[in-house]
């Protein structure tokens, strides 16, 4: 059942136990995925300060409880730099973004500070970056306990050379911590897909210098196939969206890109 602990801590729930949260600034989405004594945030926000807001309301989401993995989308500063809030969880990321992180900090916090972030507080998060433990080559299963699954799939390249996904089937959903209050109307149990930024929902896909365009509409194929036509895509920016959506922005960048 759908309930107000989400809401009330700023929250948009997508099906029992599934959120997420458009962050302030460049409306970079995190996801948060409730299991039974485990859970999992997908993305960490753009400094430490973020990544610490985003543990603590995830903390208040679980009843108490505290995030044990992390998967990062693709590396870059607003999706990454907040990692560091998380220590000692278990980070996981495409094959290939651990070696971004280590060797292209300087560009990353360069990045940051071009785009408008504070000086200090991107050295800072570059300082203390949190690189993945775990690798996805291909598909990764996550075991979050209480019957709740969550598939890991390394999609890309396309947005960057090392694009990964997230699908959290329909499955068992989550009390959302003491103090729930069910909606009469019950929540939809859907597959639900985080996307990262192979989709954008408010405004065009950026396709920066580490971009790979020839390569993206074929993620976004693979992305299809992973979630299918009835699934919840959520975009690294923007409102969740549907499979027309996706299909459409894929036949979109196919013509930009001459693919």
């Amino acid at each position: 059942m759908l309930n107000t602990v989400w809401a009330e801590a700023g929250w948009e729930e997508l099906a029992p136990g599934v959120g997420r949260c458009r962050l302030p600034g460049w409306d970079c989405t995190v996801g948060l995925v409730v299991g039974e004594g485990a859970a999992l945030m997908i993305d960490a926000g753009s400094s430490v300060r973020e990544g610490v807001r985003l543990r603590t309301e995830a903390q208040a989401l679980l009843g108490g409880g505290r995030v044990t993995h992390l998967a990062l989308t693709h590396a870059h500063f607003d999706h990454v730099l907040g990692a560091a809030a998380f220590a000692g969880v278990e980070v996981f990321g495409a094959v290939g973004v651990d070696k971004v992180l280590a060797d292209d900090r300087d560009e990353l916090r360069a990045d940051a500070v071009r785009n408008g972030a504070d000086p200090r507080e991107a050295a800072e998060a570059t300082d203390l970056l949190v690189r993945p433990r775990h690798l996805v080559s291909g598909e990764w299963t996550l075991d979050l306990g209480g019957g709740r699954q969550v598939l890991l799939a390394n999609v890309g390249p396309g947005h960057t050379p090392h694009d990964l996904a997230v699908l959290v089937p329909a499955g068992p959903g989550s009390p959302g911590g003491p103090g729930a209050v069910p909606s009469p109307e019950a929540l939809e149990a859907r597959e639900v897909v985080f996307c990262g930024d192979l989709v954008e929902e408010s405004g065009e896909p950026q396709a920066g210098p580490d971009a790979v365009p020839s390569h993206w509409p074929a993620a976004l194929d693979r992305l299809l196939a992973l979630g299918g036509e009835d699934a919840v895509y959520v975009p690294g920016h923007g409102a969740a969206v549907d499979a027309g959506f996706v299909r459409a922005q894929r036949d979109a960048l196919a013509r930009r890109f001459g693919v």
